[in-house]
């Protein structure tokens, strides 16, 4: 199994805890140590899990939305896009438990026009207002179809790190990584009032593969 380069350090910290308990716990407890190693040695094999990196053949997409996170789609609604559109869209929601691959990636190809940090809360990253008070980055795509796409990565109760790689004049194509985030949270799209949605909640999402809606150009 592939692990995901953001695992390294965790990988590190997990395995000294896991040898340091089991060992103390072995020498103090003897065989009554194994109740502490069992459920510590589960724990240490779903860190491994949440890292994989699975193989999967990412096609060319021009007017295709594709998911850009592996989840399920908790919210399609009309909205106010404040940060970058200025207006109204579509926003797609697709949350992540901490048993997905947390893989972000591009939703369409084009180029990235926009990107921004910020700061901020944890709420449980299904949350509606989770998508403007939450630890978060914004990243706007001039598309192929020359649409203004948005999407952010936010931050869950759970989740702490936000990596995403990516600046403006970066070329992106749908489905290719551009982040990742760890343990749990949510990926919001912003799409212009006109796209045909394919998806909705309540569908579970493979990103880089499922189609969940089509711009027309």
């Amino acid at each position: 199994m592939k692990l995901h380069k953001e695992s390294k350090g965790t990988i590190i910290v997990a395995s000294i805890v896991f040898a340091v308990i089991s060992f103390l716990s072995v020498h103090f407890l003897e065989m009554w140590g194994l109740l502490i190693i069992v459920p510590l040695l589960i724990i240490f094999g779903l860190v491994f899990w949440f890292f994989r990196v699975p193989n999967r053949e990412v096609l060319d997409h021009k007017e295709n939305v594709i998911a850009p996170v592996d989840g399920k789609v908790v919210m399609i609604k009309e909205v106010d896009e404040d940060e970058f559109i200025k207006g109204k869209a579509i926003q797609i929601s697709i949350f992540m438990s901490p048993l997905n691959v947390h893989i972000c990636r591009y939703p369409v190809s084009g180029k990235v026009i926009y990107k921004k940090y910020h700061p901020g809360k944890y709420l449980v990253a299904w949350h509606e207002k989770s998508s403007t008070l939450n630890e978060r980055t914004t990243v706007a795509i001039d598309s192929l179809t020359n649409h203004k796409v948005v999407f952010r990565q936010i931050a869950g109760y759970v989740a702490r790190r936000i990596v995403f790689k990516c600046n403006e004049g970066d070329d992106a194509k749908a489905g290719h990584e551009f982040g990742f985030i760890k343990f749990g949270s949510r990926m919001d799209i912003f799409l212009p009032l006109d796209t045909e949605i394919n998806c909705k909640i309540g569908d579970k999402t493979k990103g880089g593969i499922d189609i969940i809606a089509k711009m027309i150009e």
